[in-house]
């Protein structure tokens, strides 16, 4: 669907059924977060506020709430750019045995060159109609703790500084922007919060070379299509202005603007509901958050760049659009899943050997990516061991943004090709009974990870691990949890997660050095417990094992593996460490931590009764939840 800016979207969800207006005034802070999950965690509509209190401007949220209603969004488009990528990514003699499909899917090529001038401010308007201040945009907070209002589905614009009048240098990326709070100047400001391995960071270096500032500019709303192309995880040279172009079925369109105090110019969106103008201010650094993030917990305050604000734009019939995030699944939720679909022909041609990868967005997406890939070496030895399968575990974790990956768990192929890289609990299972402990564990020590990873005590920098399983099943995993196990104080309330994973509850953790002695105490009970080879101690073991959801997150959010795993029998040979079965993860919750995302429970129960009796019969959001 054709949509080139949030009125047109609002007029097209509200024709589907896919939207509920909402007329009274609704505060940013909290109460339009609060709302909005609401109505996400019921797979509900979109959201409309007519009035946001303190802003003149109207907000949506929940667009992308659920699958099917992005499939309504993006369609046909989204198809036809799958396509290109599967054309792209095979052989190109498949084209010719379909010409018709693949002619369709070639057509989006050609909204792909993003096209420039004032002549394509239309009639019906564009970005550049009006002015306003930052303090005007709706001041949303989404968590009690948030250090301020953040965008929080913008489109980061920079160009190479090398070529700053090629638009096909250019890098669109989501990146967080606090709007206010901290020690932003009003008005004037705005912090930027940009992660490892972002495109936007060449840009940033190469201008902080040259002695230059970087011109940056934010996009909010225009096509749907754009927000999801400032998330598209695309190969470096590849703009996403031009990936945007193809999913909106209509070129990204743009001009460029002067500054009103520096002789520097800006590109503005010309579709987009909002455009703020501005440049890296050189050199100099704000403290930035904190911020409740996707992975489930504030992201801390840090020392990051900031802008200093030039303009800021606006259609005539300006839409803000916005999300929240936090513990996942939430709304970027669906984005992965959308990004997954259009990505995964690519992967066998990106990675030759790599079947399927899957980052596991429950657990926070970088904290655990599962894989499986062709184990082919030495394919007449009678008993398979993982060897080609490290070749690809090493091109994995040297490719993109895959490279955060802290976890890696990653399986042969052959041995199962069925095996449905999405099903969590099937894939740990089939791991867990081929791998050997002593052999398959691979740890790189000393490295960078996720940015908004806290589970090393260094900001970007902790550990990774590789677990690879190849060959025949070595054991069958039990089901239950015998009654002979005995766990030592002070450990207690051992409960079954999974077949073959125990979770366990551990006193509070004080530091590495009690742990080390109270991990090695439970290890030394747990010899030769082979059918249950994973226990992970936790906080709270009923949370852990309620659902594998909840493992996932809690076990693989809150441990760094060269800190936190621990094996029964462990060793080290010529560097490399093994173990017996089980392997022991400590998932319990560190003094370094970030804190994880909780409602204040007075603010939660005062926001609470209001949405209560918006929903009641009568009520704006009646029979929404």
């Amino acid at each position: 669907m054709m949509l080139r800016c949030m009125r047109e979207c609002v007029e097209f969800l509200e024709k589907e059924g896919e939207l509920v207006r909402i007329k009274s005034e609704i505060d940013p802070e909290l109460e339009m977060a609060y709302l909005h999950n609401r109505i996400f965690e019921t797979s509900g509509p979109a959201i409309l506020f007519e009035k946001v209190k303190g802003s003149p401007f109207p907000a949506i949220s929940n667009i992308f709430g659920t699958y099917n209603r992005a499939l309504k969004i993006l369609e046909p488009e989204l198809s036809k750019v799958s396509s290109l990528i599967r054309l792209i990514s095979s052989d190109p003699s498949t084209a010719l045995k379909s010409p018709i499909k693949s002619l369709k899917s070639l057509t989006s090529l050609i909204h792909a060159l993003p096209l420039k001038g004032s002549f394509l401010r239309s009639k019906k308007g564009s970005v550049l109609d009006c002015k306003c201040k930052i303090s005007d945009l709706p001041k949303i907070k989404c968590w009690s703790d948030d250090g301020g209002a953040f965008i929080l589905l913008p489109q980061v614009f920079s160009i190479d500084p090398e070529h700053p009048k090629n638009i096909l240098r250019s890098n669109l990326g989501m990146y967080r922007v606090q709007l206010s709070g901290g020690e932003y100047v009003k008005d004037q400001e705005v912090g930027i919060h940009y992660q490892l391995h972002r495109g936007i960071g060449n840009h940033h270096a190469k201008a902080l070379k040259k002695n230059q500032y970087l011109p940056v500019s934010i996009f909010i709303g225009g096509s749907p299509a754009h927000t999801l192309a400032a998330i598209m995880p695309l190969p470096e040279g590849m703009a996403e202005v031009a990936f945007a172009g193809a999913l909106a079925g209509r070129a990204f369109r743009y001009d460029f603007m002067g500054s009103s105090k520096n002789s520097f110019e800006s590109v503005v969106s010309l579709d987009a509901d909002f455009c703020i103008t501005g440049r890296i201010v050189l050199g100099k650094t704000k403290p930035e958050g904190p911020f409740g993030d996707h992975l489930g917990y504030y992201s801390l305050v840090h020392q990051f760049p900031y802008i200093e604000v030039d303009r800021v734009y606006h259609r005539k019939d300006a839409i803000y659009p916005f999300t929240v995030v936090g513990r996942p699944p939430r709304e970027d939720s669906v984005f992965g899943k959308i990004i997954h679909e259009i990505t995964k022909s690519a992967i066998p041609k990106k990675l030759p050997g790599v079947t399927a990868i899957h980052a596991v967005d429950v657990a926070g997406v970088h904290p655990l990516l599962l894989a499986k890939a062709m184990e082919r070496y030495i394919p007449y030895e009678k008993s398979q061991k993982p060897r080609e399968l490290l070749t690809h575990a090493n091109a994995i974790l040297g490719t993109g943004q895959l490279s955060l990956a802290k976890y890696l768990i990653i399986c042969s192929d052959s041995d199962n090709s069925e095996l449905k890289i999405d099903d969590e609990m099937g894939f740990f299972i089939h791991a867990l009974e081929r791998i050997d402990f002593t052999r398959d564990i691979h740890f790189q020590t000393c490295t960078t990870i996720d940015t908004l990873d806290y589970s090393s005590e260094e900001l970007n920098e902790g550990s990774k691990v590789v677990f690879v399983a190849a060959g025949e099943k070595r054991r069958e995993l039990l089901r239950y949890i015998p009654s002979n196990i005995y766990i030592p104080e002070p450990f207690s309330d051992a409960r079954l997660a999974a077949p073959g994973i125990v979770v366990v509850k551990a006193p509070k953790f004080k530091s590495y050095e009690d742990a080390d002695k109270e991990i090695k105490t439970l290890a030394l009970s747990l010899n030769n417990l082979d059918r249950l080879p994973l226990f992970v101690v936790v906080d709270d073991p009923v949370e852990a094992s309620g659902d594998f959801s909840s493992f996932l997150w809690i076990t693989f959010s809150r441990s760094n593996p060269s800190h936190d795993i621990y094996g029964s029998g462990s060793f080290t040979l010529f560097k490399h460490w093994g173990c017996q079965a089980p392997l022991i993860i400590d998932a319990r919750i560190k003094p370094f931590h970030a804190p994880p995302l909780v409602y204040d429970p007075k603010v939660a129960q005062k926001v609470a009764q209001k949405v209560d009796s918006m929903a009641k019969r009568g009520g704006e959001l009646y029979g929404i939840f």
